[in-house]
Formats: structure tokens, C-alpha cells, sequence
């Protein structure tokens, strides 16, 4: 008897441990672009940059919720990862407060992302979408009005990812920059340091800012006309991972620069590239068109708009649209920051900073 009351205490304790390392990380709080949108756009009038139609979101949700992919993003998959529910779209939250619908924000975070959006201020300015400072803004207006407790914040994860418009823009032949691509980087750096020191002001302890992907492969670059079909843009990609390289310098100072908070890099370029080296050993056929869109790469027409065309197996392709990848290459890129080693997440993995208890300063 006595045997079996021990075996149950331990049973008991055990759970218990469990569950308060689970509950380290009670929300998640996003900010960013199209890769982490769940559908704030739908919900700004005159935003041309939409992703609320058809075939979007077929795969998983089987209906469109507004996310610029086949299904679940990266932010997705590390919720479920970790045991909590998917954020919503702040601006969704905001119009069930107002109507009454609900009585307080989602404790498991807010996803302020926006399509369209970069880090330099005047990215797509005129498509209606939020910048990255204005998400900011909409975040820290909530910890003014006490709408989200200040504890939930120390505690939670801090998502942090955008430039890839603010890169692709760069080579747009009607717009003619007026800043060199170091001058260019330089200022989108400028801007990722102040987020961050922003954002840790309010409370963030747990900042995790993600790489940019391998911008000049996307099957968009066919829009441009320096751009080559038959390989990646070099010279966008070389630019990429300038801005990356100075990313990650910023990453390390964190905890330097806020103590208290420990800053992690998420390498997405390198394991897009990774993938991109070996596709069948992870189920891709095609790592180089859209699976939905039309033109050579399926470069020139937005999935589900006028004459797209759509594949038969989302799986097989590295992109959904001209833009964005399948649920399955963000799967795949959930997975390395979740349980990767360095080549991948650095210092430590998103595992290992969820399981954290960090002595809050």
C-alpha cells in the first residue's frame, strides 16, 4: 500500500513538473510580415495586400484565415509545439472587444504581424498595411492600458522577423534607392536595434528575431527584370546575408545590451538552403516554382487570383505563391528552431529558451 501511495506522489510530482515547465512560456507575442500575418490585413480597410480568398489556407484549415500559405506558419507550429493555442490576429481581438464578444485578450498572446510590411518605415507605404513600428505601438498601447499583465509578458516568447519587402523593394526598377546596399542594411539594422530595445522596455525577456530567408529564389523575382530565371538572385541573396550577418551580431548584444533577456537567432537562410541542397530527403519535388500561381515559376500571378493555376501536391513544393513557402517547408523550418542545433537556432534552441526559468531584471 504504502508502495503504491509513493508510486502515486511521484506520479503526481512528476506531472506537476511538467506542467510548470510547460507554463514558462504562457503566449507568444508576434510582430513582422506576410511570413507571420494569421489575417490582421483582413481587417484594415483599403489593404491591398490580402490573402483572404481562396486557395489560401487549403490544406490545413480548408479555408482561407488570411495566413499567405497552404496552411500553418512557423508561429503555428511552435504553439503546438509547446502546448498552447494559435495567436490571434491582434486587430480580430481588438474589433471582439469592442463588440463585446470578449471580455479580455487571449492569454496565449497576439499575433501583430502585417503583410506587406518592412522594417524601414516607408515599405509599401501606400498598400494600407501596418509598419512593424505600428504593431509595436498597438503592443505597447495594451501594456499601457493594463489590457495584458506584465508577468504574462516577462514570461513569454517574443517573435521578431521582417526586411524581406524592404530587400525585394531595393530592386524594383521603378524604385530608385537613394541609400548604397551597406547605407540600406545599415538602416534596417538601425531599426530591428530599436524594436528590440523597445520591446525589451515593455517587458520582453525571451526575444527571438529570425533570419530572412533566401530572398532572391523566391519565384517572384521573375517581376524583376535584372532577375534570372534559371538560378537564385545573387545579388538580392548577397544582400540578404549581409542584413542577416548584421541581424545576429544584434542578437548577441541583447543580453548585453537588456540584462535579464537572452536574444536568440533563428538561421531560417541556412536551413532553407539546407533543404534546397537535398530536396527529395525531405519530400520536395520542386524547390524552385509556386505550387499556386502562374508564369515561369509561377512568379507573375498571385495564387487564387485571375488564371492562376494550382498543383496537385502542396507537400512536394518548397512554395505555395510567388512569395511565400508550403505549410510543409515551414514544418520543417519550425522543426530545426525548435530541437536544432546551432547550424540552425543559436545559442540555444526554442526547446531549451521555453524551458528556461530566466531571473527577470
Amino acid at each position: 500500500m504504502e508502495k503504491k501511495n509513493l508510486y502515486t506522489h511521484l506520479l503526481i510530482l512528476l506531472v506537476l513538473i511538467n506542467l510548470s515547465s510547460s507554463l514558462n512560456v504562457p503566449a507568444i507575442f508576434i510582430f513582422g510580415d506576410s511570413v507571420f500575418d494569421a489575417g490582421n490585413n483582413h481587417f484594415i480597410k483599403n489593404c491591398n495586400v490580402q490573402a483572404d480568398f481562396p486557395p489560401y489556407g487549403s490544406t490545413f484549415f480548408h479555408h482561407p484565415t488570411g495566413r499567405f500559405t497552404d496552411g500553418r506558419t512557423v508561429a503555428d507550429f511552435i504553439s503546438q509545439f509547446i502546448g498552447i493555442g494559435l495567436q490571434q490576429p491582434y486587430l480580430e481581438a481588438q474589433i471582439a472587444m469592442m463588440n463585446g464578444s470578449r471580455k479580455e485578450y487571449p492569454s496565449n498572446g497576439l499575433n501583430f504581424a502585417s503583410a506587406g510590411s518592412g522594417v524601414l518605415q516607408g515599405t509599401n507605404k501606400d498598400w494600407g498595411m501596418l509598419p512593424i513600428q505600428e504593431q509595436l505601438r498597438q503592443f505597447k498601447t495594451l501594456i499601457e492600458e493594463k489590457a495584458i499583465n506584465r508577468s504574462v509578458v516577462e514570461r513569454s516568447l517574443f517573435f521578431l522577423e521582417s526586411g524581406s519587402n524592404d530587400i525585394f523593394n531595393y530592386f524594383l526598377p521603378l524604385d530608385t534607392p537613394k541609400l548604397d546596399p551597406d547605407a540600406y542594411v545599415e538602416a534596417m539594422i538601425k531599426e530591428v536595434t530599436n524594436l528590440t530595445d523597445q520591446i525589451y522596455k515593455v517587458g520582453a525577456r525571451r526575444i527571438v528575431v529570425f533570419s530572412l530567408g533566401p530572398v532572391g529564389c523566391v519565384p517572384a523575382r521573375d517581376l524583376l527584370p535584372a532577375a534570372p530565371i534559371n538560378r537564385c538572385y545573387g545579388k538580392m541573396n548577397a544582400m540578404v546575408k549581409k542584413y542577416n550577418k548584421a541581424l545576429e551580431s544584434l542578437v548577441n548584444d541583447i543580453s548585453t545590451r537588456h540584462p535579464g533577456a537572452i536574444g536568440v537567432y533563428g538561421a531560417v537562410y541556412d536551413t532553407v538552403h539546407h533543404i534546397r541542397a537535398a530536396p527529395t530527403r525531405y519530400g520536395f519535388s520542386n524547390v524552385n516554382s509556386a505550387c499556386c500561381g502562374d508564369g515561369p515559376l509561377g512568379g507573375q500571378v498571385q495564387c487564387g487570383k485571375e488564371g492562376y493555376k494550382i498543383c496537385q501536391n502542396p507537400q512536394g513544393f518548397l512554395f505555395w505563391d510567388y512569395f511565400h513557402p508550403t505549410q510543409h517547408t515551414y514544418e520543417l523550418i519550425s522543426e530545426a528552431l525548435w530541437e536544432g542545433k546551432k547550424s540552425r537556432i543559436r545559442p540555444i534552441n526554442l526547446k531549451t529558451l521555453t524551458n528556461l526559468t530566466l531571473a527577470l531584471v
